[in-house]
């Protein structure tokens, strides 16, 4: 009976050392294959995220370089924003030019006779109304001439009433007839004596008191120049002031003989200002000839935008577009045209800001640069520090690598 017990108990114990050998090397195995499969996993994971990561950074294909901005930023960059028109580098016109005041809108005060300035009421820059007195000058020749109205308006009246004693007499067949005639001449006469002498006081703006002339400005506007200084002697012909109305302004531009004969009334035009600003203008006339000296013809613009930015005797620069047939292309300043991802563009204003738009640059003149293809008239465009916009879409994309 001993015997089939330890039979049984080696067989069983060979059999379960069997069994955790197999377990053991199952769990092996299981291991070794799920180590495999998260490398093999991790592996693949890797290279789709990192693919899905650079398809999220790139730009997807034909979308436009903007830039989003709103006034307030655009102000404070000094962005230069201008509308493009319809024109070829033979078909403009750049000349140097003068804001001036029209002729009806600016006045030369003097004193109407000589003698010393006793008051001055207004100086330089100040605004002025047509008939306020802007300064007083006292003059002998200021009391003479207000003697002599004085006089002139005594003996109106006493014609006057001689005239009406000689009527009675005539009536009542006391005086002749020939008394008469000789009381209504002296009568005319002194009449038109008073009304010299009234006349000599209004011409020299004679005050009432007839001790002074009155420097009287006829326009209103501003004094755009005060040399009268108080206590000083002055003649007729002496200027004391200057006053032009700011509202009231022409540009002078002088071009060439060749351009004048190509520029025609009613041609557009457009005003560079120093500080980048511009204003629109219109041609009203052309002179026929040219000045000997400068041997230039002048163009005469009258504003049509931008009254408030301009000042009488301020040098602008005129870009005056003639209608010429055959003038194609669209002109623009050769600073609006930057280099963008290997191609020529310019920033067009959008309702959020800027976009850059790739265009065909021609030919290239006097900092002026042709467009044939890329705009149209109409747009607006960044015509001064358009590079400050490619600095943002190069800052961008850096933000974005």
């Amino acid at each position: 009976m001993t015997q089939p017990t330890s039979r049984i108990s080696s067989t069983t114990g060979v059999n379960r050392n069997a069994l955790y050998g197999g377990i053991a090397a199952a769990v092996i195995v299981a291991a070794a294959g799920g180590f495999g499969l998260a490398k093999l996993t991790s592996h693949k994971a890797a290279p789709e995220a990192a693919s899905e990561a650079g398809e999220a950074s790139k730009k997807p294909d034909g979308a436009p370089d903007a830039v989003e901005m709103d006034a307030a930023r655009i102000a404070a960059a000094r962005l230069v924003v201008q509308p493009v028109t319809s024109s070829g580098l033979a078909g403009e016109v750049v000349a140097q030019a003068t804001v001036e005041a029209e002729p009806g809108a600016q006045a030369v005060l003097t004193a109407r006779a000589a003698g010393s300035i006793t008051r001055i009421d207004k100086r330089l820059g100040d605004p002025v109304r047509a008939g306020e007195v802007l300064a007083l000058v006292e003059s002998r020749e200021a009391s003479q001439i207000a003697a002599a109205r004085s006089v002139a308006a005594a003996k109106a009246d006493l014609a006057g009433k001689a005239l009406a004693r000689e009527q009675r007499l005539f009536e009542q067949r006391v005086s002749a007839r020939q008394d008469l005639e000789a009381a209504q001449a002296e009568y005319v006469s002194a009449q038109a004596e008073a009304r010299s002498a009234s006349a000599a006081i209004g011409a020299a703006d004679v005050s009432r008191d007839g001790r002074y002339v009155m420097v009287i400005s006829p326009v209103t506007g501003r004094i755009t120049s005060a040399p009268a200084s108080l206590g000083a002697f002055v003649q007729p012909e002496t200027e004391l002031f200057r006053v032009a109305d700011p509202r009231r302004l022409q540009i002078e531009a002088a071009v060439t003989a060749a351009d004048a004969q190509r520029i025609r009334p009613g041609d557009v035009a457009v005003l560079d200002l120093n500080d980048g600003a511009w204003a629109n203008a219109v041609v009203r006339s052309v002179t026929p000839g040219v000045d000997e000296t400068t041997r230039a013809a002048t163009v005469v613009l009258t504003l049509t935008s931008g009254q408030g930015l301009l000042q009488p005797g301020q040098a602008v620069r005129a870009r005056i577009t003639t209608r010429q047939p055959g003038a194609q292309g669209i002109v623009v300043p050769e600073d609006a045209v930057q280099t963008w991802e290997g191609q020529d563009v310019v920033f067009v204003r959008t309702k959020t800001g800027f976009v850059a738009r790739p265009v065909l640059v021609g030919a290239r003149a006097a900092g002026r640069a042709e467009i044939t293809s890329g705009l149209r008239p109409g747009e607006s465009i960044v015509a001064k520090n358009a590079f400050l916009l490619k600095a943002e879409l190069a800052k961008g994309e850096a933000e974005e690598d």
